[in-house]
Protein backbone atom coordinates (compact mmCIF):
# COMPACT_ATOMS: atom_id res chain seq x y z
CA UNK A 1 0.00 0.00 0.00
CA UNK A 2 1.21 3.23 -0.95
CA UNK A 3 2.81 5.53 2.04
CA UNK A 4 -0.13 8.07 4.06
CA UNK A 5 -1.68 9.79 2.92
CA UNK A 6 -3.35 8.94 -0.51
CA UNK A 7 -4.41 12.61 -0.93
CA UNK A 8 -4.53 15.75 0.85
CA UNK A 9 -7.84 18.32 1.28
CA UNK A 10 -7.44 21.73 0.94
CA UNK A 11 -10.02 24.88 2.21
CA UNK A 12 -8.81 28.15 1.23
CA UNK A 13 -10.23 30.72 3.44
CA UNK A 14 -8.23 31.29 6.43
CA UNK A 15 -6.14 28.12 5.57
CA UNK A 16 -4.38 28.73 2.69
CA UNK A 17 -4.94 32.37 2.41
CA UNK A 18 -5.75 35.29 5.02
CA UNK A 19 -8.77 35.83 3.32
CA UNK A 20 -11.05 35.47 6.67
CA UNK A 21 -9.95 39.01 8.12
CA UNK A 22 -10.91 40.69 4.51
CA UNK A 23 -14.25 38.89 4.60
CA UNK A 24 -15.42 40.23 7.61
CA UNK A 25 -13.89 43.72 6.97
CA UNK A 26 -16.14 43.78 3.84
CA UNK A 27 -19.06 42.36 6.07
CA UNK A 28 -18.41 45.62 8.64
CA UNK A 29 -17.78 48.17 5.52
CA UNK A 30 -21.32 46.94 3.98
CA UNK A 31 -23.49 47.19 6.64
CA UNK A 32 -21.94 50.07 7.78
CA UNK A 33 -22.97 52.40 5.26
CA UNK A 34 -26.70 50.66 5.64
CA UNK A 35 -26.60 52.22 9.39
CA UNK A 36 -25.18 49.04 11.05
CA UNK A 37 -21.95 49.22 13.23
CA UNK A 38 -21.06 45.23 13.22
CA UNK A 39 -18.60 44.52 15.85
CA UNK A 40 -15.92 42.28 16.13
CA UNK A 41 -17.68 39.82 18.14
CA UNK A 42 -19.77 38.56 15.53
CA UNK A 43 -16.82 37.26 14.02
CA UNK A 44 -16.86 33.93 15.17
CA UNK A 45 -20.37 33.46 14.33
CA UNK A 46 -19.63 34.21 10.09
CA UNK A 47 -16.39 32.79 10.18
CA UNK A 48 -15.72 29.69 7.68
CA UNK A 49 -19.33 29.38 7.28
CA UNK A 50 -21.19 29.03 3.58
CA UNK A 51 -22.05 32.41 2.33
CA UNK A 52 -25.76 32.02 2.56
CA UNK A 53 -25.38 30.94 6.76
CA UNK A 54 -23.24 34.42 7.16
CA UNK A 55 -25.36 36.02 5.40
CA UNK A 56 -28.92 34.99 6.99
CA UNK A 57 -27.07 35.55 10.38
CA UNK A 58 -25.67 39.50 9.48
CA UNK A 59 -29.68 40.13 8.51
CA UNK A 60 -31.12 38.61 11.20
CA UNK A 61 -28.70 40.68 13.85
CA UNK A 62 -28.35 44.13 12.06
CA UNK A 63 -32.18 44.43 10.13
CA UNK A 64 -30.98 46.02 7.99
CA UNK A 65 -33.64 46.88 4.74
CA UNK A 66 -31.66 44.30 2.04
CA UNK A 67 -32.74 40.67 1.41
CA UNK A 68 -30.63 37.71 1.18
CA UNK A 69 -30.33 38.34 -2.11
CA UNK A 70 -29.24 41.61 -2.33
CA UNK A 71 -26.37 41.55 0.64
CA UNK A 72 -24.90 38.68 -0.59
CA UNK A 73 -24.43 40.35 -4.12
CA UNK A 74 -22.85 43.86 -2.18
CA UNK A 75 -20.54 41.13 -0.57
CA UNK A 76 -19.28 38.81 -3.53
CA UNK A 77 -18.47 41.97 -5.93
CA UNK A 78 -16.62 43.00 -2.81
CA UNK A 79 -14.81 40.21 -2.57
CA UNK A 80 -14.07 39.44 -5.78
CA UNK A 81 -12.47 42.60 -6.88
CA UNK A 82 -10.43 42.53 -3.30
CA UNK A 83 -9.51 39.11 -3.54
CA UNK A 84 -8.56 39.21 -7.59
CA UNK A 85 -6.15 41.82 -6.96
CA UNK A 86 -4.01 39.52 -4.87
CA UNK A 87 -3.72 37.78 -1.60
CA UNK A 88 -1.09 36.95 0.26
CA UNK A 89 -0.34 33.01 1.30
CA UNK A 90 -0.35 32.04 4.69
CA UNK A 91 2.57 31.39 5.90
CA UNK A 92 4.16 27.61 5.05
CA UNK A 93 1.22 27.16 2.82
CA UNK A 94 3.13 27.56 -0.33
CA UNK A 95 6.21 24.97 1.17
CA UNK A 96 3.19 22.51 1.74
CA UNK A 97 1.79 22.71 -1.48
CA UNK A 98 5.39 22.00 -3.31
CA UNK A 99 6.25 19.53 -1.09
CA UNK A 100 3.24 17.85 -1.76
CA UNK A 101 3.41 17.96 -5.14
CA UNK A 102 6.90 16.84 -5.63
CA UNK A 103 6.15 14.12 -3.62
CA UNK A 104 3.68 13.07 -5.81
CA UNK A 105 0.38 13.31 -3.17
CA UNK A 106 -2.58 14.58 -5.04
CA UNK A 107 -4.12 17.44 -3.62
CA UNK A 108 -8.02 19.15 -4.12
CA UNK A 109 -9.39 22.49 -2.63
CA UNK A 110 -12.29 22.33 -1.03
CA UNK A 111 -14.26 25.08 0.10
CA UNK A 112 -17.48 26.37 1.14
CA UNK A 113 -16.88 29.87 -1.05
CA UNK A 114 -18.33 30.57 -4.32
CA UNK A 115 -17.29 29.50 -7.69
CA UNK A 116 -16.57 33.06 -8.45
CA UNK A 117 -14.86 33.89 -4.99
CA UNK A 118 -12.62 30.41 -6.04
CA UNK A 119 -11.57 31.75 -8.93
CA UNK A 120 -10.47 34.85 -7.79
CA UNK A 121 -8.13 33.38 -5.29
CA UNK A 122 -6.65 30.77 -7.70
CA UNK A 123 -4.17 33.66 -9.46
CA UNK A 124 -2.66 33.96 -5.85
CA UNK A 125 -2.85 30.24 -4.81
CA UNK A 126 -2.05 28.69 -8.14
CA UNK A 127 -4.79 26.45 -10.04
CA UNK A 128 -1.98 24.31 -10.81
CA UNK A 129 -1.14 22.57 -7.40
CA UNK A 130 -5.02 21.43 -7.42
CA UNK A 131 -6.11 18.42 -9.59
CA UNK A 132 -9.64 20.50 -9.23
CA UNK A 133 -11.20 22.30 -7.02
CA UNK A 134 -14.22 22.47 -5.15
CA UNK A 135 -16.87 25.32 -4.76
CA UNK A 136 -20.12 25.78 -2.33
CA UNK A 137 -21.78 26.23 -5.67
CA UNK A 138 -20.69 22.38 -6.90
CA UNK A 139 -21.99 20.73 -4.02
CA UNK A 140 -26.03 19.90 -2.41
CA UNK A 141 -24.89 20.15 1.21
CA UNK A 142 -21.68 22.38 2.01
CA UNK A 143 -20.08 22.12 5.82
CA UNK A 144 -20.06 21.06 8.14
CA UNK A 145 -21.73 18.46 6.24
CA UNK A 146 -19.45 15.65 4.93
CA UNK A 147 -19.86 15.68 1.20
CA UNK A 148 -17.74 18.40 0.10
CA UNK A 149 -14.81 16.08 1.82
CA UNK A 150 -16.53 12.77 0.23
CA UNK A 151 -16.79 14.41 -2.89
CA UNK A 152 -13.23 15.59 -3.28
CA UNK A 153 -11.50 12.15 -2.29
CA UNK A 154 -14.22 10.27 -4.44
CA UNK A 155 -12.67 12.28 -7.47
CA UNK A 156 -9.77 11.63 -6.47
CA UNK A 157 -10.11 7.81 -6.36
CA UNK A 158 -9.04 7.79 -2.75
CA UNK A 159 -10.81 6.28 0.45
CA UNK A 160 -11.73 9.50 2.53
CA UNK A 161 -9.96 7.87 5.91
CA UNK A 162 -6.72 7.42 3.10
CA UNK A 163 -7.43 11.51 3.26
CA UNK A 164 -6.08 14.06 5.38
CA UNK A 165 -8.21 17.18 5.38
CA UNK A 166 -6.14 20.74 6.38
CA UNK A 167 -9.05 23.25 7.82
CA UNK A 168 -9.32 26.39 9.94
CA UNK A 169 -12.84 26.51 11.04
CA UNK A 170 -15.19 24.53 13.40
CA UNK A 171 -17.45 24.08 10.23
CA UNK A 172 -14.47 22.86 7.85
CA UNK A 173 -12.92 20.46 10.42
CA UNK A 174 -16.55 18.91 11.04
CA UNK A 175 -17.16 18.77 7.57
CA UNK A 176 -13.50 16.39 7.18
CA UNK A 177 -13.95 14.20 10.42
CA UNK A 178 -17.64 13.79 9.18
CA UNK A 179 -16.28 12.14 5.65
CA UNK A 180 -14.21 10.03 7.58
CA UNK A 181 -10.76 11.95 6.83
CA UNK A 182 -8.05 12.76 8.93
CA UNK A 183 -8.10 16.33 9.71
CA UNK A 184 -5.05 18.65 10.57
CA UNK A 185 -6.81 22.04 12.30
CA UNK A 186 -5.14 24.93 12.45
CA UNK A 187 -7.50 27.12 14.49
CA UNK A 188 -7.61 31.26 14.63
CA UNK A 189 -10.58 32.81 16.21
CA UNK A 190 -13.28 30.22 16.58
CA UNK A 191 -12.61 26.94 19.29
CA UNK A 192 -12.64 23.78 17.24
CA UNK A 193 -14.31 21.02 19.08
CA UNK A 194 -12.25 17.61 19.98
CA UNK A 195 -12.97 14.76 18.13
CA UNK A 196 -10.72 11.62 17.22
CA UNK A 197 -10.06 12.12 14.09
CA UNK A 198 -9.10 15.96 14.29
CA UNK A 199 -5.53 16.96 15.18
CA UNK A 200 -4.74 20.50 16.17
CA UNK A 201 -1.59 22.30 15.01
CA UNK A 202 -0.31 25.35 15.92
CA UNK A 203 0.59 26.63 12.51
CA UNK A 204 0.98 25.36 8.91
CA UNK A 205 4.56 26.12 8.89
CA UNK A 206 4.49 23.36 11.37
CA UNK A 207 2.74 20.95 8.60
CA UNK A 208 4.90 19.10 6.42
CA UNK A 209 4.79 15.44 4.54
CA UNK A 210 6.59 13.84 7.67
CA UNK A 211 4.18 15.15 9.95
CA UNK A 212 1.54 14.36 7.78
CA UNK A 213 2.60 10.45 7.86
CA UNK A 214 2.44 10.30 11.53
CA UNK A 215 -1.08 10.41 11.57
CA UNK A 216 -1.45 6.92 9.77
Amino acid sequence: MPAFPDAVLFDMDGTLIDSEPIWFDTEVGILADHGYVLGPEHWVHVLGQPNEVAVEYLLRVSKIPLTAEQLNHLIEEAMAQRLSAGIELIAGAKELLTELHAAGVPTALVSASSRRIVDACLGSIGADHFAFTISGDDVEHSKPHPEPYVKAARLLGAEPTRCVVIEDSPNGSASGAAAGCRVIAIPHTATIPEHPRITLAPALTEVNLNYLRTLD
